[in-house]
């Protein structure tokens, strides 16, 4: 995370997840065609402010390679050189990486505590449970400040373009 995103982004919750319901059924198919593995992508988009409420607009989403050797069953890795070059591509294109989202296989869509290990502040964590290949519940998750826990984020369905 650059000092230019910290600065802009602040410690501000955002307070909700405006995505549309094509870019969550997108998420659901992908967790859907990675199961038995844990598939992992990003949500990209801007931070805005209508009304004064920091919110999370995400214009699209970006599936990637879970690049995890082992354990990809319930583990995914997104490498540093791709996680760059996806921040370098979306800022081209004037937008941001928001947050991540992964599947959880025949398991609930609740962060695990190796997932809060390896979690950032601020970004939003969608959690697609896959259940003998079918996706079911999807929720989003903000790890807090002090890296202690996750709290619940509204996902708000955003009208389609």
């Amino acid at each position: 995370m650059t000092a230019t995103r910290s600065t802009s982004h602040g410690s501000a919750r955002a307070s909700g997840l405006f995505i549309r319901p094509a870019d969550l059924e997108a998420i659901r198919r992908h967790g859907e065609d990675g199961y038995p593995d844990e598939c992992c992508g990003l949500l990209l988009g801007r931070v805005e402010a209508p009304g004064g409420a920091r919110v999370k607009a995400v214009t699209s989403v970006q599936r990637l390679e879970n690049e995890r050797d082992d354990s990809r069953h319930n583990r995914f890795l997104i490498t540093p050189e791709a996680f760059l070059a996806a921040d370098r591509a979306a800022r081209r294109q004037g937008i941001d990486i928001l947050g991540f989202y992964h599947s959880h296989p025949n398991a609930p869509a609740v962060p695990s505590e190796f997932d809060r290990e390896h979690a950032w502040p601020f970004y939003s964590y969608v959690i697609v449970s896959v259940v003998d290949g079918n996706a079911r519940e999807l929720h989003s998750w903000v790890l807090a400040e002090d890296r202690t826990h996750y709290d619940a984020e509204p996902i708000v369905p955003a009208l389609e373009d």
